[in-house]
């Protein structure tokens, strides 16, 4: 092993962020190739491919604690990550320590020669590594970027989902919905089950299922999630039902997620304890998606939700728990999202705008985010320099019975995450 190759999981993504001129370079040759070398072959006995625009973290998220509750050993694969690269790869619940990682990135350097890998690449046959070594009943494999040309598409999967598709990444997927939704399509296998998380997809996501003889399983026409009360709801298909807990996950959104899970889970064929729905349901959670923190009277919540279709779940999710006071919003977002749209999506449900900017090549000042939102809000804005300052200023702001909502973005979270956590 050369002695300049790295030691440390830091070192290793650092050197990895250099290893391709680009940062996003679409396509499966490169890391197909490197997956041969490596003898990468099903990551586990059963894999689920999860992909599309919004909802793929909390759907993966309740994959893998149904299938725990029902004993089985999963490993999840998701990105991006919040405060530590090792939360993108779980296995049994756990984050993969900095020793395994080390030795995944080592044998993925061993392989790969002379072809250039982009970060994400890497990241993914490092997890397909560590997934193989581990004698896995499940893998969860979360795409990244598409679906067609994700690394993750490498594998086949016993069973596709494609949460939901709306406009984001136009620039690389496109800029309508059939467009897009061939490119999520991407990761259909002929002859194998797709699970649709929305009750209208796309016709180029039905048109290529139906090419591949695929079996599209669709949200609210082959399953369903019914409300009963404040605590319970139903799903059902043709053949089962159960009643289960409201999710953990709070927004009204999650239930459906939940339920698109389940159906994925039931698509395996491979039987699931009955307790075990109601269980995974109850459990799961991911960090950053309406999670909660009090301040002095005051309701934070953090969201990673950051285009138009996300924006209008996390208003639902507002006006289902209404505050006695005033909502404050937090905002800071990447200058390639649509801010007119998601503050459209949200503005009847905010009271107050706090802007706040965000460093890096891809990041914007709060003034170039108040020029790209709707007047009406735009015009009494906040403005700070960092997420920090506007965070701190909605705070002061705010009263008891108010709520302060923290969005925009995972870099947006991931600053405001340390914050919150250290003040207890």
């Amino acid at each position: 092993m050369s002695s300049a190759r790295p030691a440390t999981l830091e070192q290793w993504l650092a050197h990895i962020e250099q290893q391709h001129p680009q940062a996003i370079a679409m396509g499966l040759d490169r890391v197909r190739e490197v997956a041969q070398r490596m003898q990468l072959g099903q990551p586990a006995a059963r894999c689920i491919v999860v992909g599309g625009t919004n909802g793929k973290g909390s759907t993966v998220a309740f994959i893998e604690a149904i299938a725990r509750a029902a004993g089985w050993k999963v490993g999840a694969y998701t990105s991006p990550h919040l405060l530590a690269y090792n939360e993108r790869v779980r296995i049994d619940g756990q984050d993969v320590d900095d020793a395994r990682l080390v030795a995944g990135f080592n044998a993925v350097e061993d392989a790969r020669g002379d072809t250039a890998l982009t970060y994400f690449e890497y990241g993914t046959l490092c997890a397909l590594w560590l997934f193989q070594q581990a004698g896995l009943d499940l893998a969860v494999l979360e795409v990244g970027l598409g679906g067609r040309l994700d690394a993750v598409n490498i594998i086949d999967a016993d069973v596709s989902v494609i949460t939901t598709v709306d406009i984001d990444h136009a620039d690389w997927l496109g800029n309508d919905r059939e467009t897009i939704g061939e490119e999520k399509a991407g990761i259909i296998r002929g002859w194998k089950p797709v699970i649709l998380g929305e009750i209208d997809p796309p016709s180029s996501v039905l048109r290529r299922a139906y090419v591949l003889g695929a079996n599209a399983i669709r949200f609210g026409s082959d399953f369903f999630a019914e409300a009963i009360d404040a605590e319970r709801w139903r799903w059902r298909d043709v053949s089962f039902r159960i009643e289960l807990p409201q999710p953990a996950l709070w927004a009204p959104v999650q239930r459906n997620n939940a339920a698109t899970a389940i159906a994925a889970l039931r698509a395996l064929d491979k039987p699931v304890p009955r307790a075990a729905w109601a269980q995974g349901v109850a459990e799961a959670s991911v960090v950053g998606r309406l999670q909660r923190f009090r301040r002095d009277g005051v309701e934070v919540l953090l969201d990673v939700g950051h285009n138009p279709q996300a924006a209008s779940a996390l208003a639902a999710a507002l006006k289902a728990q209404p505050v006695p006071g005033r909502t404050l919003a937090v905002y800071a977002a990447l200058a390639d999202k649509d801010a007119e749209g998601v503050v459209e999506a949200l503005q009847a449900q905010v009271d107050g705008w706090y802007l706040a900017g965000l460093e890096g090549p891809r990041g914007q000042r709060a003034a170039q985010l108040q020029a790209r939102m709707p007047a009406t809000a735009a015009a009494a804005a906040v403005l700070a320099d960092g997420v920090q300052q506007a965070l701190d200023a909605a705070l002061a702001a705010a009263g008891e019975g108010d709520r302060v909502l923290l969005f925009g973005s995972f870099h947006t979270v991931a600053e405001a995450l340390p914050l919150l956590r250290s003040a207890g």
